[in-house]
């Protein structure tokens, strides 16, 4: 039974242990009593029916699922001739890879190589086997589950507290993943940077001025000895991301200002969503506009007032970026001045301020953390965006903050070295390392900085 089957399958079986352990629990509190000599209500015995015939079932599944592919794999090396089989491992893991290839095009007799051709068979049987075992194994246990849950369902059982307790350990399940999901992809980073800085001098990395990664991977290969100098990238990142916040702060402020003090609420109902699109369109989609329509602009502008403006410069990418993240600083900032209290408001006016005096010195000041806090967030997704900066400003590590020349960026560099086939031991692949964790460190400080100020400077209202 395949996958998607047997989910919809057990799914179905849980929502009828649902109503099975409910109509027990009814059943046994029949006494003339109702439900008072129940500890918990019948909704909760029918959830713990359910959890009992779920999860271990989904566990089950989980690790079948999760093992079966390397075990069938071994066992269809077991059966290969002694002859294979003493290859090396990255002979048999291609070897392996071939047979399941012959195995999913669905004609195996057309193979002929007649080793390979017994292999994929051998290996489908050894699938269907795995298959049949895994639907009635799961299936045998949520059964079992439903028997014992149905038997545990007694008035004195405490079904609520159990409930309670299996979602409070989902949620510290949920929450530990998401903490070690971080934490790995941290010392990921770490151990790979640490690699690079084996062979390229820190100090070289944090205050070279002159990026040239391009090295001779291997001896017969010539090349550059490589130039691992980080400034031209970190001073091209900030400038970009300084000229879209420069365009996004201004305008999503006033607009939130607009949306939240000025506006009706039919306007209001319409402005705001169509504001917010522009968060959900592709950054591709920004960085074709910025590299056909913009660039092309402003490079004509700059040629009309004497100005040289190259094809790809900073201005287009913080341009169209500062556009991109108008929504982030808008909506943030919507949110927190609508949640200043009415009251302030209408003290303000009491003393006879105007709406824009009420403005200016009662709710921006009172709404000011979240305020900060949100223009950090836009600034550390400014910062990590890779699309519009590769369309739009290009390649060229120049360190200037002239917007008018060409710059790149630090996610740019990181997917220009990672492109195509690489060596993970020479400085030039490990150097995208090294840059992700040096743009890691920066966006962490800034979200540090935002959480900071939200906590030293909010003020909490009743």
């Amino acid at each position: 039974m395949p996958l998607n089957t047997i989910l919809l399958t057990l799914f179905a079986l849980l929502i009828f242990s649902y109503f099975i352990g409910r109509k027990r629990s009814l059943t046994l509190s029949g006494t003339g009593k109702g439900t008072t000599n129940l500890h918990s209500l019948p909704s909760y015995y029918g959830y713990m029916v359910a959890i009992w015939v779920g999860v271990p079932a989904l566990i089950i599944l989980t690790l079948w699922s999760a093992f079966n592919g390397s075990v069938v794999s071994s066992l269809t090396i077991a059966g290969l001739p002694d002859s294979i089989q003493i290859q090396s491992q990255d002979a048999l893991s291609l070897m392996m890879n071939e047979i399941q290839n012959i195995a999913a095009s669905g004609n195996i007799d057309a193979e002929p190589n007649p080793v390979k051709r017994d292999a994929a068979r051998h290996y489908l049987q050894l699938q269907g086997i795995s298959t049949l075992a895994k639907t009635v194994i799961v299936f045998a246990i949520a059964l079992l589950g439903l028997a014992w849950g149905i038997r545990k369902i007694k008035p004195d059982v405490q079904a609520r507290n159990t409930v309670e307790r299996v979602i409070r350990f989902t949620m510290i399940l949920c929450a530990s993943i998401a903490v070690l999901t971080t934490a790995g992809i941290v010392m990921s980073v770490l151990f790979e940077s640490l690699r690079f800085f084996g062979d390229v001098p820190p100090s070289e990395f944090l205050f070279g001025t002159h990026w040239s990664p391009q090295t001779a991977i291997r001896e017969d290969q010539i090349g550059g000895s490589g130039s691992f100098g980080a400034i031209p990238l970190f001073v091209g990142t900030l400038l970009i991301s300084f000229l879209a916040l420069l365009i996004a702060v201004p305008l999503g402020l006033m607009s939130a200002i607009y949306l939240s003090e000025y506006a009706g609420s039919r306007f209001r109902a319409v402005a705001k969503p169509t504001l917010e699109i522009l968060a959900g369109i592709p950054t591709v989609v920004y960085g074709f506009f910025a590299a056909i329509t913009v660039a092309p602009f402003l490079r004509d502008l700059g040629e009309s007032f004497g100005l040289s403006v190259a094809s790809e410069s900073a201005l287009a990418a913080g341009l169209v970026m500062g556009i991109m993240i108008i929504p982030f600083i808008s909506s943030l900032s919507d949110d927190v001045l609508s949640a200043v209290p009415k009251a302030m408001r209408d003290a303000s006016f009491g003393m006879g301020a105007t709406r824009s005096e009420t403005i200016r010195q009662v709710i921006i000041p009172a709404a000011l953390p979240g305020i900060v806090g949100g223009i950090l967030l836009a600034a550390s997704r400014a910062i990590g965006e890779t699309m519009i900066v590769v369309m739009a400003a290009g390649l060229s590590a120049n360190l200037t903050i002239n917007p008018l020349e060409a710059v790149t960026t630090v996610t740019v560099q990181i997917v220009t070295l990672l492109t195509g086939d690489q060596e993970f031991d020479s400085p030039k692949t490990l150097a995208a390392f090294a840059l992700a964790l040096g743009l890691f460190v920066i966006t962490l400080l800034l979200n540090v900085v935002a959480l900071h100020i939200i906590r030293k400077y909010r003020e909490q209202y009743e």
